[in-house]
């Protein structure tokens, strides 16, 4: 069984004169948003084995919240520079390539490349827009993630910070 949580980054700050996207830090409210939605994500009990991220600093600080949060070490996070404004097909690529003894894994990311790519997940499962800290959870019954993108997956569930 693998189990795949796609997080969107929590909410950021906007980009200062001569800022970088890429730099752009979260504010108060994606910093409160994510701790709030690490511990939503800990009452699932997941063993997350390893967190995947863009290394923007939103999405790798969001992704550091949750890893904490799961007391993980360092190398069970790994940046992905291919993850930054990803189309969808490098999400389908990272998961194919994800190491067979990790059965959930976080992959952290950004829009629209994360909405499309769970939109092409479940048959009966569509959503507008994943929104910032939002957590997507599927699930399918397969022994290597290779085989997991072609698999018919089980939709677990769909969170974000809104919802509450």
């Amino acid at each position: 069984m693998k189990t795949l949580l796609l997080i969107r980054h929590a909410k950021s700050s906007w980009a200062t004169i001569g800022q970088l996207d890429f730099d752009r830090n979260l504010n108060e409210r994606g910093l409160k948003d994510a701790n709030a939605m690490a511990k939503r994500l800990l009452q699932h009990n997941f063993a997350v084995s390893k967190f995947i991220s863009s290394p923007a600093k939103r999405t790798s600080t969001t992704c550091s919240i949750f890893a904490n949060a799961y007391n993980s070490k360092k190398e069970d996070i790994i940046f992905v520079e291919k993850l930054y404004n990803a189309p969808e097909y490098v999400f389908a690529e990272i998961v194919q390539n994800l190491v067979e003894g990790d059965n959930v894994v976080a992959i952290f990311a950004h829009n629209p490349g994360i909405t499309n790519f769970v939109n092409k997940l479940c048959k009966n499962v569509q959503i507008d827009n994943m929104p910032t800290c939002g957590i997507f959870a599927v699930q399918a019954a397969v022994k290597t993630w290779k085989e997991f993108i072609t698999a018919e997956k089980d939709f677990l569930f769909f969170k974000y910070p809104k919802e509450v």
